[in-house]
């Protein structure tokens, strides 16, 4: 990362204010000293950090920063270096029914012979278990999931046969279906068009209003403030977290994204209003 002296004083305070104002009793999602390395190199290093419970908080840093990785490491995807991980102050292992997982598009092999409803129904196994009925009330309560992202009239659809912005709303109304107390979401508006963005906004908004928790790594900066109260700043280590409006600065930009690029963002968000 690059920055001034003072830049990064200004950063190390956010970084600090935030964690003293959220302790894992707090957290829906806590994580002490985790880091992932990829061949002998480090994604994601020494990461600290406290997600809020029934909040939305976005995820943001440069490419490469370690954004999913960090995501996939909590949820046990990728391995860990090191580190602790627990969920509404339990450990993974004991909580892990607790969170619904909204994976990138690209991760997913969308030639696979399931229908939209087939898919949403993944998301009832847990509750259903592995050899139980998917008829019936699961079967209704699956309809009524993809009633809530506007895809009912989908049903019977191939998941191949759907545009982008139709996948994502499927692979959401699944995780709807868990009934999940955390909703962790890798890069959920990439690729989508503009209609379904506002959608997957509405649905996210209505989980936080019924006590949800929300995260989900985001690359539009433009959109941070609109769309969520937190952010975690990354670019491998930590950056500053905390709420938008204390958190997402110009200082902070530059301290994650370096230079002209930051500088490019800032001009950017000042264009549209943002607060920087």
């Amino acid at each position: 990362m690059t920055g001034t002296a003072g830049t990064k004083d200004v950063v190390a305070a956010r970084i600090g204010s935030g964690h003293r104002g959220a302790s894992s009793g707090e957290a829906a999602l806590s994580v002490r000293g985790l880091t992932v390395s990829y061949a002998e190199k480090p994604a994601v290093f020494s990461v600290d950090a406290a997600f809020a419970a029934g909040a939305m908080t976005a995820i943001i840093g440069p490419n490469g920063a370690g954004k999913s990785t960090l995501l996939k490491a909590c949820l046990g995807i990728v391995p860990r270096l090191s580190g602790e991980v627990e969920l509404f102050g339990q450990p993974l292992e004991k909580a892990r029914h607790r969170i619904a997982y909204v994976p990138q598009r690209a991760s997913v092999d969308w030639d696979f012979p399931a229908t939209v409803l087939d898919l949403v129904k993944m998301g009832l196994f847990r509750s259903v278990g592995l050899f139980g009925r998917l008829r019936g009330e699961p079967e209704a309560r699956a309809r009524a999931c993809l009633e809530r992202v506007g895809m009912a009239g989908f049903a019977d659809r191939q998941i191949g046969q759907l545009s982008g912005g139709q996948q994502q709303r499927v692979f959401l109304a699944r995780a709807l279906a868990q009934g999940a107390d955390l909703y962790l979401l890798d890069e959920p508006f990439a690729g989508v068009d503009a209609a379904t963005e506002r959608a997957i906004v509405d649905v996210l908004r209505t989980l936080k209003s019924e006590g949800k928790t929300v995260i989900a790594v985001h690359h539009d900066l433009a959109t941070v403030t609109e769309y969520f109260d937190r952010v975690f700043m990354i670019n491998v280590s930590p950056v500053a977290e905390g709420p938008v409006a204390e958190a997402f600065t110009a200082e902070t930009l530059m301290a994650a994204y370096g230079g002209r690029l930051a500088a490019t963002h800032v001009d950017e968000l000042a264009l549209a209003g943002t607060r920087v």
